[in-house]
């Protein structure tokens, strides 16, 4: 690496007083992780911005300082002082201020574990993962789909929590890791930040049936029939939530599955003729080559027997052969369809990822596809997630997303209205699916007639991921998903600039929007230093998503590239919560109170995404503006304001703050008047986006009602909805689902009695 002696005789003193040798191997590797931390690689060349001789010139100046003013014993801090000097010297000033970032987070994190509130406070927390159950403890449910009560889930959580403290003190600056802690903003998966991870992905899934997939520990050959295309879906899904820290969703599942059913049908049509040609004592006079042949050249499951004629020529026995063997080859087809929707849905409840502590976060986008094989997949998936699961409880995953599409699925007279209404039976009595609406005009201005892939597709949580500044002529949903997102406290600034605290008889606005634009600045900065420690891994670290090619392009990099030019592709997203709260807190009433209200929810959310947009320019990055889903997360917010400002009526004297810029659930309005309200908000949130509706009665009986709120969505321009509405758990069997006066999976009476001997057998799973 260099000309200099890299042995002196010197001793060097560590931090802790112990003495060892000096070794300028270290001080090179030191150096070396400077440089990298910032160097880039340019995407027509492909060389790097520095090299190996930056890093030796820097090395070769600091041993010769070391040689000259140092004798006898050197402290490890003069060192990296000398190394700083250099870099400054040399005009190496971005690694210089990269070295020097790092070096007072490292100082920031021993004083952390040096802090005795710090350190009681931490062990707390480990204390209460260790020893409390889950509903003793918030952190052991802070994600949903982790059993935080079982032993690898509680072992998650202890990491979750280590990884946490390292990355607010290595990793962050200072500022970032403060506005966090004191509840101005929310880092998501923030102990997912030390890894380089990304949120969340649109699976593809036809590229990787193409060529078949491997998932590190064997590979996985093409799939051949729908079953082994359903098995497969399940177990690329189950296998990106190992490289991802959010959910996995596909985009167009109908048209992923579509050829596994013409693949299927062809092999049950094959053997139905052969069959029926054996059983008449016909074989010896076809050639069942040449039939497969015919067959193989089949584009749908739906044709003319006439296209045989040439095979079965004048015979009417053998073609009503035909006739008989096709009939039956159609019902077997659709019968292995729904066995293997039903698998799918059975799969994704109950197969584990990440140490077997956590089931993935899936979610599934349909209803487009209008071929024959298309339909049979959709309607067979919507029955498998009716019958729901062993004992008949309903399926939390995946999320399912019915896309409507005027033309396509919404009018009576569209080729698949049938499955869109079919779809509003099933969530009405299941939840599931929810409803995106590809005819929003926000939505609509990617589409292009005919190519699915334009078909904006939704996150089950609602992000959403479209729009692409780095490459306006290829905007698509699929291969790409949220990098990381962070939430800013919206009703903090409310409750500061407004009228709710009496200090002002009119809110100042001009102060508001002084804040809000310096907060959105700060988790701009967060969210690209949080982009830059993911650009900066290499493609090895993520063996599916990157190296398999579920992220476009990302087989076409070698394992030890960097991947800011394929990263690059997907969203960098601000979120916020509780604009209810913030305009209780400004002037007195919520958006669903007033116009006045209203206009001014419009002004603030359209303030955020104007900053977005400018941010996207500026960086030619995928900056959006999204509703933030999470609702634990509003439950942190008030909390932390609850014991700044005390209780506010109307703004803090709730257990959480409303979801982003949802209409209350208290209060009282109709469901025209919420998604009139809601819808425009939709438009300005580019990230992600629901609107809820909630029914208090048994929607399964009034299907037609439930339609019209579904039409209604359309119609005002939400751009993903849903309908939520009360599901009933029978104690005895466990089914889940709407249960009138006889449960459907037990047969037990509304007010029949329920042995004691039987509850206790279910709840122990005897």
């Amino acid at each position: 690496m260099t000309d200099v002696e890299e042995k002196l005789d010197l001793v060097v003193i560590k931090r802790n007083g112990k003495k060892v040798d000096f070794d300028g191997t270290k001080i090179a590797l030191a150096i070396k992780k400077g440089f990298d931390s910032v160097n880039e690689q340019d995407e027509e060349t492909g060389k790097y911005k520095y090299d190996s001789s930056d890093i030796t010139k820097v090395y070769n100046d600091v041993i010769k300082n070391i040689e000259k003013d140092y004798k006898e014993k050197i402290k490890i801090e003069e060192i990296q002082d000398l190394i700083e000097k250099s870099l400054e010297k040399k005009g190496y000033d971005e690694v210089h201020d990269s070295f020097a970032e790092y070096r007072d987070r490292r100082a920031q994190s021993r004083e952390m574990f040096i802090d005795d509130k710090r350190m009681h406070k931490f062990l707390k927390t480990i204390e209460g993962l260790g020893l409390k159950s889950a509903n003793e403890d918030d952190t052991k449910r802070e994600n949903a789909n982790v059993d935080g009560d079982t032993a690898m889930g509680t072992m998650l959580q202890y990491g979750s929590t280590v990884s946490k403290e390292f990355a607010k003190a290595y990793l962050m600056k200072k500022k970032f890791a403060d506005a966090h802690d004191d509840g101005d903003i929310h880092i998501h998966d923030m102990d997912f930040l030390p890894m380089g991870t990304t949120t969340c992905m649109q699976i593809e899934l036809d590229r990787l049936f193409k060529k078949g997939f491997s998932t590190g520990h064997g590979y996985l050959r093409p799939p051949k029939d729908i079953s082994s295309f359903s098995a497969l879906a399940a177990i690329a899904i189950q296998a990106n939530q190992n490289d991802q820290h959010g959910g996995q969703s596909i985009p167009a599942f109908d048209y992923f599955m579509a050829p596994g059913v013409l693949m299927t049908f062809k092999r049950e049509f094959k053997q139905q003729v052969s069959d029926y040609l054996d059983l008449e004592g016909l074989l010896e006079f076809i050639s069942m080559d040449r039939v497969a042949r015919e067959i193989d050249k089949l584009e749908s499951i739906k044709f003319g027997i006439e296209i045989f004629e040439p095979i079965y020529k004048d015979s009417d026995v053998v073609k009503r052969l035909f006739e008989k063997a096709y009939d039956k080859a159609l019902l077997k087809t659709d019968r292995k369809t729904y066995q293997a929707m039903e698998a799918f849905v059975h799969n994704l409840n109950t197969m584990h990822s990440r140490a077997g502590a956590q089931v993935p976060f899936s979610s599934v986008n349909f209803g487009t596809d209008i071929s024959p094989e298309g339909r049979m997949v959709s309607l067979n998936f919507l029955r498998a997630t009716d019958e729901g699961l062993g004992r008949g409880e309903t399926p939390i995953f995946p999320v399912s997303i019915f896309k409507v599409k005027e033309g396509v699925n919404f009018n009576p007279e569209d080729p698949n209205y049938d499955i869109f209404r079919r779809s509003c039976e099933v969530s009405a009595k299941r939840l599931f699916p929810n409803f995106s609406f590809l005819d929003a005009p926000f939505n609509l201005e990617f589409y292009r007639p005919g190519d699915y892939r334009t078909e904006v597709g939704y996150m089950g949580c609602r992000t959403r991921v479209m729009s692409d500044v780095t490459d306006p002529d290829n905007q698509t949903t699929g291969g790409r998903g949220n990098l990381s997102f962070t939430s800013i406290n919206l009703p903090r600034l409310g409750i500061k600039h407004g009228i709710c605290l009496k200090e002002r008889d009119k809110a100042d606005m001009d102060g508001f929007y002084k804040d809000l634009g310096d907060m959105m600045e700060l988790v701009r900065d967060q969210l690209l230093e949080r982009f830059e420690i993911q650009c900066n891994k290499r493609c090895y670290n993520f063996p599916f998503l990157i190296e398999q090619g579920v992220w476009t392009d990302g087989d076409k990099l070698k394992p030890t590239d960097r991947m800011r030019k394929i990263l690059k592709h997907g969203s960098l997203t601000i979120g916020f919560i509780g604009l209810a709260e913030t305009l209780k807190a400004l002037i007195g009433e919520h958006h669903g109170e007033s116009e006045k209200a209203q206009k001014l929810g419009l002004e603030i959310i359209g303030f955020m995404r104007k900053k977005a947009d400018e941010f996207a320019k500026e960086y030619n990055l995928n900056f959006t503006l999204i509703a933030t889903p999470a609702e634990g997360l509003s439950g942190r917010f008030v909390n932390i304001d609850r014991a700044i400002y005390g209780k506010i009526k109307g703004v803090t004297d709730r257990a959480y703050y409303t979801n982003s810029f949802h209409v209350p659930v208290y209060y009282n309005t109709t469901i025209k008047h919420k998604l009139e309200t809601e819808a425009p908000y939709h438009k300005l949130t580019n990230g992600g986006h629901i609107s809820y509706i909630e029914f208090d009665g048994n929607t399964a009986m009034n299907i037609d009602a439930f339609e019209s709120v579904i039409r209604m969505m359309k119609e005002l321009g939400i751009g993903y909805g849903a309908i939520n509405h009360p599901v009933d758990r029978d104690p005895v069997c466990g089914y889940v689902g709407v249960i009138g006066d006889v449960c459907p999976g037990c047969g037990r009476k509304e007010f029949e009695a329920v042995p004691l001997e039987e509850v206790k057998n279910f709840q122990c799973g005897c």
